[in-house]
């Protein structure tokens, strides 16, 4: 099973960017990737996805636009760019690994464990 270490977070001001970097402890070829965010009080929620090729890329309406996830299977690694920085965007982010996404979700086994986030904090 795959582990992740995420990392880049930080305190940044609204309007702002950030970039989130993830590895692996793996190989990724051929896995579908996404990154999650949780925020204080609310559940984990998908918010991107990248299929295994790299080839389609999906978004939540909520950060549509503005973020931009990617990857470098050389490296096995995921990353995430932030711009324009909301104070809603406040969360802990996560990235996961799975079979393929549907849309912006990516389906994954239930078993997989997660890394331990990396948090984001959009404040004046």
């Amino acid at each position: 099973q795959l582990q992740f270490v995420e990392s880049g977070g930080g305190l940044v001001q609204p309007g702002g960017s950030l970039r989130l970097s993830c590895a692996a402890s793996g190989t990724l070829d051929f896995y579908a990737l996404a990154w999650f965010r949780q925020a204080p009080g609310k559940e984990r929620e998908g918010i991107s996805c990248i299929s295994g090729n790299g080839g389609s890329t999906n978004y939540a309406d909520s950060v549509k636009g503005r973020f931009t996830i990617s990857r470098d299977n050389a490296k096995n690694t995921v990353y995430l760019q932030m711009n324009s920085l909301k104070p809603e965007d406040t969360a802990v982010y996560y990235c996961a690994a799975g079979y393929y996404c549907s849309g912006y979700v990516l389906i994954r086994s239930r078993g997989d464990s997660w890394g331990k986030g990396t948090l984001v904090t959009v404040s004046s």
